[in-house]
């Protein structure tokens, strides 16, 4: 019965003609029901080895539940590129936003969302999170996977995955055909990547929230822990592969849908 009773004070305010400052207005009621409304847009990041393509199934759900999704195609040419593309991803948004990255994708937003007041929260996936001016190289050295031995350079210092090795650490609880034709369409990293930082990390000052692939071969769960727990984010483990979000979509849904439940 609340809602009639404030359109009622809204009619009776246009027809008295009030135009004081504490005046009912109905173009103010309205921008605040919206305000009040509105959902996060979801900002996803794609890691090494992937691209955007790869979210398709989380942004059809996200889509159907009314977020506005954006997905960023990252060169993957270098660390400081990756950031200056999908900054500018975010910094196109309005109102709120929400960043989720998967993988690699953590470094970039952890450099790529700092500093922007829009930010509301992240969600990192089986993803890297480093801190300002910590380079990635010795923490993958530290915590190892059988995947470094893995990877082929190519003349131009680009690092594939090896392609009979990709479906077996990269994607092994997805179709065995899904995964073979990502491997033949994995887009590569520079191998620089591994050694470059950023100058802040946007999980300091961001709320965040992260996902553990407890089966991940990719990188190692305990790093991943290291970052979670780091950063005090509201952690979820999950029984997968490095590829929770196609492995397990609805779950990596259900974590979004709860960092932006505040917004």
């Amino acid at each position: 019965m609340r809602a009639p009773t404030v359109w009622k004070a809204v009619l009776l305010a246009v027809l008295t003609g009030c135009s004081g400052p504490d005046a009912l207005q109905p173009t103010a009621l309205l921008a605040q029901t919206t305000h009040a409304t509105a959902k996060p847009t979801i900002v996803l990041v794609h890691g090494a080895f992937a691209d955007a393509s790869g979210w398709q199934t989380v942004i059809t759900q996200l889509q159907r539940d009314g977020y506005k999704v954006v997905a960023v195609q990252n060169p993957l040419t270098s660390l400081p590129n990756d950031v200056e593309t999908t900054k500018r991803l975010i910094d196109a948004q309005t109102g709120p936003v929400v960043v989720v990255a998967h993988s690699y994708g953590g470094a970039v937003i952890s450099g790529a969302a700092a500093g922007n007041p829009n930010v509301k929260a992240l969600v990192y996936i089986a993803a890297l999170a480093p801190d300002a001016n910590e380079v990635l190289g010795p923490l993958l050295n530290q915590y190892p996977t059988p995947v470094l031995a893995k990877f082929v350079p190519d003349a131009a210092g680009f690092l594939y995955i090896d392609y009979a090795a990709y479906p077996i650490y990269f994607a092994p609880d997805i179709p065995r055909r899904q995964a073979e034709a990502m491997a033949v369409a994995q887009k590569p990293l520079s191998a620089a990547a591994f050694a470059q930082t950023n100058s802040a990390a946007a999980w300091r000052t961001i709320p965040s929230w992260f996902m553990v692939a407890q089966e991940d071969s990719i990188i190692n769960p305990d790093l991943e822990r290291f970052f979670a727990q780091r950063m005090n984010a509201r952690i979820t483990e999950i029984k997968s592969s490095h590829v929770i979000f196609l492995s397990h979509p609805q779950a990596v849904v259900r974590v979004i849908r709860e960092a932006a439940g505040g917004f």
